[in-house]
C-alpha cells in the first residue's frame, strides 16, 4: 500500500475511533486527523526503524508482542507535534495501535501481488 493510501486509512481510522470511543481519542477535526496521519507516517519512516532495531531482543523474548507498544510508542510522539488529537491513557493508545495493525492487514498492508 503507497503512502497516500496509507495515510487516507489511518486519518479514517482516527476519525472513526474518535466517534465510537470519544472518552478514550479526541480528535479536533478530520484536518488534524490528516496532520495526524502525515506526521504518523514521518515518524514510522524515521524513528519507528530506530526503536525496533534497539528493542529487537524484548521483541524476541515476548514473541513480537513488544512491536504494538513500539507503535503505540509511535502514537504517542505524534500527539506531541499534532495538539489536536488527545488520547485518554497509553492504554487508549495502545488499543488504537492494534485497531490501525489489524485494519492495515486486512486492507492489503502486504506486498502487492502481480
Amino acid at each position: 500500500m503507497g503512502f497516500f493510501k496509507r495515510t487516507i486509512l489511518t486519518t479514517l481510522i482516527f476519525v472513526a475511533y474518535a466517534q465510537l470511543f470519544p472518552a478514550q481519542l479526541m480528535v479536533s477535526s478530520f484536518g488534524v486527523a490528516l496532520i495526524g496521519a502525515l506526521v504518523l507516517g514521518v515518524l514510522n519512516g524515521i524513528i519507528k526503524p530506530i526503536l525496533s532495531f534497539l528493542s529487537f531482543p524484548l521483541t524476541i523474548i515476548t514473541f513480537g508482542l513488544f512491536a504494538i507498544v513500539i507503535n503505540a510508542l509511535m502514537l504517542s510522539m505524534m500527539t506531541w507535534f499534532v495538539p489536536g488529537i488527545v488520547f485518554s491513557s497509553f492504554g487508549s493508545t495502545l488499543l488504537l495501535a492494534i485497531v490501525i495493525s489489524l485494519v492495515s492487514a486486512i486492507f492489503g498492508d502486504g506486498r502487492d501481488s502481480r
